[in-house]
């Protein structure tokens, strides 16, 4: 019998999904930032083409080491609006940094995006990793897994019961949830997770759990599943109730670097794509988020084509 978490229970069945992340940062040299329009129009043709999902990151800049820092978007603002630009297609961040926000407010957020969406958001969730963005404006790095605990004992029931009482140490929250969203427990809940915390935290909360950067899967996808299934053990969880996903990313044979070769990159035409995509449906992950290079219809074509071969 599967278990519940605060009254809902989700179980995955169907084929395996096929996601576009879209290009919401600066790129190239100089950096230059995809304008919101043509951000829209890979998403319209996404759908249209079929994949099933469109994601976005969430960052304040991007600074690599000894580069200067590379601006973005603003997550939550771009998928606003593309969920008033598609009908179908699941939307979401993968992921929003949990400590960036008050998580009532999220909550209220993502209950208000739902509706806009008509059921479509995916809350994807994650501690953050980029020490940059939180020394710039003032959020704590050293206890973000801290706070980001805190914040899932807030948000996460105000979302699947409409109601929370929860004074933690970091932060609190008591309230109900009014107007209720569309969906009866909320929006399905997303977590990225690496090392062992984060897995706990995954196993007790999370619909969904995410990992990324991949070509094919690999001994670190391996090993963060491995994570994943003694995490819900430990708790007492059917392991089986946490849809996997993974990020992929997939470059054009022109634009291919040093990096782009290596494994952790799809490549080539539209078969050989399908061909990697295959390998992901016969690991049993029910969802790839694809993060094409270079950003042009022409790759979303090619991810759609690649779709159409898998699914065939």
């Amino acid at each position: 019998m599967a278990r519940t978490l605060c009254g809902i229970t989700r179980r995955y069945s169907g084929p395996m999904r096929v996601g576009l992340v879209l290009p919401i940062g600066e790129r190239g040299d100089p950096p230059r930032a995809t304008p919101y329009r043509d951000m829209r129009e890979l998403a319209v043709q996404a759908e249209n083409s079929g994949l099933d999902s469109i994601w976005v990151a969430d960052h304040l800049f991007y600074a690599p080491e000894g580069e200067k820092p590379r601006g973005m978007w603003e997550a939550w603002t771009v998928l606003a609006a593309l969920a008033d630009a598609t009908r179908r297609v699941e939307l979401g961040p993968l992921v929003l940094c949990g400590p960036f926000r008050n998580p009532g407010l999220l909550a209220w957020m993502a209950n208000t995006l739902d509706e806009v969406s008509g059921g479509r958001l995916v809350l994807g969730l994650g501690a953050g990793w980029h020490e940059p963005e939180f020394e710039a404006f003032g959020f704590e790095f050293e206890r973000r897994v801290s706070y980001f605990e805190d914040m899932l004992e807030i948000t996460v029931p105000l979302l699947r019961e409409g109601r929370v009482a929860h004074d933690g140490q970091l932060t609190s929250g008591h309230g109900e949830l009014r107007p209720r969203g569309p969906r009866e427990g909320g929006p399905p809940i997303l977590i990225a997770a690496v090392r062992p915390r984060m897995m706990r935290l995954t196993a007790r909360w999370a619909d969904r759990f995410n990992t990324v950067w991949y070509g094919r899967p690999n001994e670190a996808f391996f090993d963060d599943r491995r994570q994943l299934e003694q995490a819900c053990e430990d708790i007492g969880r059917d392991v089986s109730e946490i849809q996997v996903t993974a990020g992929v990313q997939v470059a054009g044979e022109l634009t291919l670097d040093s990096v782009a070769r290596s494994e952790n990159t799809l490549s080539g035409s539209a078969e050989r794509v399908a061909d990697g995509l295959n390998a992901w449906r016969e690991q049993g992950v029910q969802e790839v988020m694809c993060r094409i290079d270079p950003a042009t219809p022409q790759m979303v074509e090619r991810i759609a084509r690649a779709k159409d071969l898998l699914d065939a």
